[in-house]
Order: structure tokens, then C-alpha cells, then sequence
């Protein structure tokens, strides 16, 4: 009786510890969503419900070109960064080269880098090659730290894929292109769809490198955010990072959920 009853309390302390933790992380997030409908100017105290700061935010025209800004860098880099981290996945997971574990390690490097570090970088290497600050050079920046996250996660899908399938696909007659884009591509599938995902995020809402090395007149929405907080936080600005939490969380949730089913399907296998 006694080790049930402690047990009992080591439980709830541990759902209040949990509890508590969760509270520390979201509670900020849920008084920036709250506030953003607030009728008043002054985030200090609550004089009401309100739509009029988002229907602000969609008439200021500012905001509109930053956002237009965001939505083509990520998108031009998502498919540049997923495209070229695919196929290094690839060659890393089905090939052994001369160097080959360099690479390999070498892909962590812009994972674990301060990314005012790698924006620094970047930044440099565009002075010296001669290269003007536009939306051109955010574009390769964001692909240049944005690859590393496709390759581990398409290379996380590789490796459970069993080359017998490909094996018995050249047995029937299917010669290696075919065999390619009807075995190895649609396996490849998930995990590319999950590593463009993240990269979009990250493109999406990355502020440091962006701010390094888009120049003058290129401004993104993390950046316009940034110019009108020195301003003090208001609920426009507070709109506007309720609506790229809302962006962000959506494209993460399908992430998951692309991954959730990567997992069933390389577990289901082994289950027979």
C-alpha cells in the first residue's frame, strides 16, 4: 500500500511538472493570439473583442509586399533546396565514395552553426564574388542552410528501404530509370514531401541569415515585423504573428503527420 501510494504521488507530481512546463512554453503564445484581438492600441490591458487589426493587416499594403516577398522566397527556395538535398540523400544513402563519411558529417555543420554566424558567411561570400544584396541572394542563402534539413530527413526515409524491391523490379524487366521512378522515387516520396515542408518553415520564418544578406527594398515579413516592433508592440503586430504561427503550425503539423506515416509504413512490415 505504501509503494502504491507513493507511486500515486510520484504520478501527480509528475503531471504537475509536465503541466507547468507546458504553461512556461505556450502560455506567451496564447497572450500574443488573445491580444491580437484586443480593442485597444495598448497590449497593458483588454477593452474588448475585435477583427478591426486583422482587417488592417490585410489592407496595409507594406505588409502585403513583405508577405508576397516571403511567399516567393520560400517557395523558389523550398523546391531549389529540396531538389538538391533529395538527390544528395540519394547518392549519400546508395553510395560509398572516396570522402564519403566526410560528407555525411559535414551536412550537420549548418544544423549546429549560429545562424548569425552562417548569415555573416554568406554575406561575405556575396562581397567577394561582387554580388548585390536583392531577394536573388536571400534565395541562396535560405537554400544554402535549408539543404542539410532535407538531406536527414530524406536520408532518415532511405534508410529503411529494402534494395531487394529494386532487385525484383530489374528481374521482371524494368531496366534502372524505370525502376527509379517506379520503386525507389514513390519510397523517397514521404520523406521529400517532409523535408520541402520544414524547409518552407524555416524559409518562412527565418529572420537572421534573411537579414544579412537581403539589402535594401527586399524586406520579408519576419523583417517588417522586426521595423515595427522598435515602434512598441501593438495588435497589428501581434496579427501578424498570429498569422505566421498559424502558417507555421499548419505546415509542421503536415510534417508530422507525413512522418507519423512514414514510421507506420516501415513498421508495418515487421508487425507481419
Amino acid at each position: 500500500m505504501r509503494r502504491r501510494r507513493d507511486q500515486r504521488i510520484k504520478a501527480k507530481g509528475l503531471r504537475v511538472y509536465v503541466a507547468l512546463v507546458y504553461a512556461f512554453l505556450f502560455a506567451p503564445i496564447v497572450v500574443l493570439v488573445l491580444f491580437s484581438f484586443n480593442n485597444s492600441r495598448r497590449n497593458a490591458t483588454w477593452k474588448g473583442f475585435t477583427l478591426k487589426w486583422y482587417s488592417a493587416l490585410f489592407g496595409d499594403s507594406a505588409v502585403l509586399d513583405a508577405f508576397k516577398n516571403t511567399m516567393k522566397v520560400a517557395i523558389i527556395a523550398t523546391i531549389l533546396a529540396t531538389i538538391f538535398g533529395s538527390l544528395a540523400a540519394y547518392a549519400l544513402t546508395r553510395y560509398h565514395f572516396r570522402g564519403s563519411s566526410l560528407y555525411n558529417g559535414a551536412i550537420y555543420v549548418p544544423l549546429v552553426i549560429p545562424e548569425i554566424v552562417f548569415g555573416v558567411a554568406l554575406l561575405s561570400g556575396f562581397n567577394a564574388a561582387g554580388l548585390g544584396l536583392s531577394l536573388k541572394t536571400v534565395i541562396i542563402s535560405h537554400v544554402a542552410f535549408m539543404v542539410s534539413f532535407v538531406i536527414v530527413v530524406v536520408r532518415a526515409r532511405m534508410s529503411g528501404f529494402d534494395r531487394a524491391l529494386e532487385e525484383a523490379a530489374m528481374d521482371l524487366g524494368a531496366n534502372e530509370i524505370q525502376t527509379f521512378y517506379l520503386v525507389t522515387l514513390p519510397f523517397m516520396a514521404p520523406g521529400i514531401m517532409a523535408g520541402a515542408l520544414l524547409a518552407f518553415v524555416l524559409s518562412f520564418d527565418d529572420f537572421v541569415i534573411t537579414f544579412f544578406n537581403s539589402g535594401v527594398g527586399n524586406t520579408t515579413l519576419p523583417l517588417k515585423v522586426y521595423s515595427m516592433v522598435k515602434f512598441g508592440v501593438t495588435p497589428e503586430i501581434n496579427a501578424i504573428s498570429v498569422f505566421m504561427l498559424g502558417i507555421s503550425s499548419l505546415l509542421l503539423l503536415l510534417t508530422y503527420r507525413i512522418q507519423s506515416g512514414e514510421r507506420r509504413t516501415v513498421q508495418e512490415p515487421d508487425k507481419g
